[in-house]
């Protein structure tokens, strides 16, 4: 891939709006994986719940049994595909729901899903995973109630970060967590010790927290780990009905009293400064225009990462030295 060398590394956030119908959006992955790879890529990170948007808790746990069969193995084969024909294709990184064995609170019979973030290489192999530590349980004045532990159930452990490429991009080590875990920095902190350049956090943020927090925590976190932090997100609003018939859809928006699902979108990229190095639209935008042919909404956001501009950064300030475990009592 041209312009590209070991130090430095041309990723790119994929934004889209995820629906209910998982072959759809796996659909929309392809396009984003060729939009990517057309301009020299080498590292695609997907949105929090990539695979689908539901419409509640047990509509959740009934998508999740079909996610690696109906989404994930079509991304899989994809990857595959390009990579027998050329011979390097491209990463990706994807959030997606798997089930899980814990039980939900709300019956014995349901099964509660993972929020998981899963890595796939160029070859289409998963080598990585990661399950959200912090569930989204809030309760916003004229906002959203949102309680994910009632679909969720919570990671426990981090992931060592990894390197992208042992044979090329060794030097860049990517950090993983999702979404709401941006708002507890001990975890990026963690992961800076641990050796990451790159976090991480996949979202379908809010728009109501959206508008005032998501570029301030993100350029926070980059800033406190020293690391380049990539957000991509969902955006817009989930069509959570897309795998009904249209009698179904009719009687579930009657049901819901027609409440909606919008993500507020923006996907960024911040550089170990802070410096926003891109981003996509905001809900609010027009995303008419970034419309294919087909009437499907995405569009991506590209940066080179420069292990210079880390490095420098580092040496510069280097916060990592500076702090004071004997004072507070722990280490990161």
């Amino acid at each position: 891939m041209s312009g590209i060398t070991s130090k430095s590394l041309r990723v790119a956030c994929g934004q889209l709006c995820s629906s209910s119908n998982l072959t759809n959006n796996a659909r929309i992955i392809k396009k984003l994986i060729h939009k990517a790879i057309a301009q020299d890529v080498e590292v695609l990170f997907l949105p929090e719940a990539s695979d689908y948007i539901s419409r509640d808790a047990k509509h959740s746990m009934s998508l999740a049994n079909s996610v690696h069969n109906e989404f994930v193995s079509i991304i899989q084969n994809e990857l595959k595909a390009l990579h027998s024909s050329d011979k390097k294709g491209i990463y990706v990184s994807i959030g997606i729901h798997e089930p899980s064995n814990s039980k939900s609170n709300t019956s014995t019979d349901l099964k509660k899903v993972q929020n998981n973030q899963i890595w796939i290489d160029n070859k289409g192999e998963i080598l990585h995973r990661y399950q959200k530590l912090h569930l989204f349980d809030i309760n916003i004045t004229n906002g959203p109630i949102l309680k994910e532990s009632n679909s969720v159930e919570p990671g426990n452990k981090i992931l060592d970060p990894f390197v992208v490429d042992d044979s090329k991009n060794k030097d860049f080590k990517v950090g993983y967590a999702i979404c709401y875990d941006i708002r507890f920095p001990e975890l990026c902190l963690r992961l800076r010790k641990l050796g990451a350049n790159i976090i991480t956090y996949p979202s379908a943020f809010t728009t109501k927290t959206g508008e005032v927090h998501w570029q301030t925590l993100g350029k926070a976190r980059a800033i406190d780990s020293q690391c380049f932090v990539v957000m991509a997100a969902q955006c817009g609003e989930h069509d959570v009905y897309a795998d009904l018939t249209e009698e179904q859809k009719s009687k579930e928006n009657e049901l819901n009293n027609g409440k909606k699902r919008i993500s507020y979108g923006n996907s960024v990229i911040f550089d170990p400064w802070g410096k926003l190095l891109a981003e996509c639209k905001t809900y609010s935008d027009d995303l008419s225009e970034d419309l294919d042919s087909e009437g499907d909404y995405y569009e991506l956001c590209v940066a080179d990462l420069d292990l210079d501009t880390v490095n420098k950064v580092r040496t510069d300030m280097p916060l990592l030295e500076h702090r004071r475990p004997d004072v507070f009592g722990y280490e990161i």
